[in-house]
């Protein structure tokens, strides 16, 4: 409307203007201040698109962290502002499949609750826990017939800051696989000055004798979730999540190696660069750091 009036300027008066359309000379005059201004939020808008250009799963709170951790002092209502004007939106796929259950009865020794959702520790190392969640992938044939497989994967997570310790990915549930990874884990911890407890749930594979026969040898205490408890052992449910939230949903995977490799650079990332609010706005391992440095 300002331009209309600016080129008609010549021909006719201001206000004879102004009381043809009824626009209130103040309006007016905001309005033309607001086009012959430069863009004030052009720095943050251009900062926003190079963080959401590397880490495209980003909403406002994790933005606003990485922005406060560039030194830029900003609220979150105006992030929250620039990627809605932007249209930059997390909208990932959020259907859930049906969750992975490796319970199959009593097979072996149910250890006690000794987490007891105590999640929280400021000491590295010392409360680990695991679980194991599936996923699918589609191979085509030279018919052109499509079949769906499965993949497994066996984390191991450290409680203090939810770094992925170890993991395992094989085509089914292994006891081998679970092994493999709890002897990385075991390896990894072994620097904690204090006893360590393993949680897990109550699937076959944490019942196992050679299980729970190599925490005994290590001195390290086994706790288990209580039988159809998901809300004991969350933090790793949460971290199945993220993961399938970012990585799976609304993804078709058409081969093992492909699923794998996405897991695999999922973590990678998660461990070093995916920021958590609760860690100060540091990923895993840099939190990790910090408190070595502590």
């Amino acid at each position: 409307m300002a331009l209309v009036i600016n080129s008609l300027r010549g021909e006719f008066k201001l206000k004879d203007l102004l009381s043809y359309t009824g626009m209130p000379k103040a309006t007016y005059m905001y309005w033309q201040k607001r086009f012959d201004r430069e863009n004030p939020d052009k720095e943050i808008e251009e900062k926003i698109l190079d963080i959401r250009n590397t880490n495209k799963d980003y909403g406002y709170r994790r933005v606003l962290g990485k922005l406060r951790n560039q030194g830029f002092s900003v609220n979150k209502k105006k992030v929250q502002r620039i990627m809605q004007k932007l249209g930059l939106q997390v909208t990932s796929f959020t259907r859930k499949s049906r969750k992975y259950s490796s319970y199959k009865g009593r097979v072996g020794t149910i250890a006690p609750n000794r987490i007891r959702r105590r999640f929280n520790t400021h000491i590295l190392h010392q409360k680990i826990t695991t679980d194991t969640t599936e996923f699918k992938y589609y191979e085509i044939d030279t018919k052109g017939h499509m079949t769906m497989h499965k993949l497994y994967l066996d984390p191991f997570m450290d409680m203090c800051n939810g770094e992925i310790l170890s993991y395992g990915i094989d085509k089914h549930p292994s006891a081998k696989n679970v092994l493999d990874a709890l002897e990385q884990a075991i390896a990894v911890t072994s620097d904690c000055p204090y006893r360590r407890t393993f949680h897990s749930d109550q699937g076959w594979a944490y019942q196992m004798n050679a299980y729970t026969h190599r925490l005994k040898k290590e001195r390290i205490f086994q706790s288990m979730s209580r039988k159809g408890n998901c809300h004991d052992n969350s933090v790793m449910e949460n971290f199945f999540g993220l993961l399938k939230q970012e990585i799976y949903y609304g993804v078709v995977y058409y081969s093992f190696e492909e699923l794998k490799s996405e897991i695999e650079r999922y973590i990678k990332y998660y461990n070093e660069q995916r920021i958590k609010e609760k860690l100060g706005w540091m990923s895993p391992v840099q939190y990790r750091l910090h408190l070595l440095a502590a």
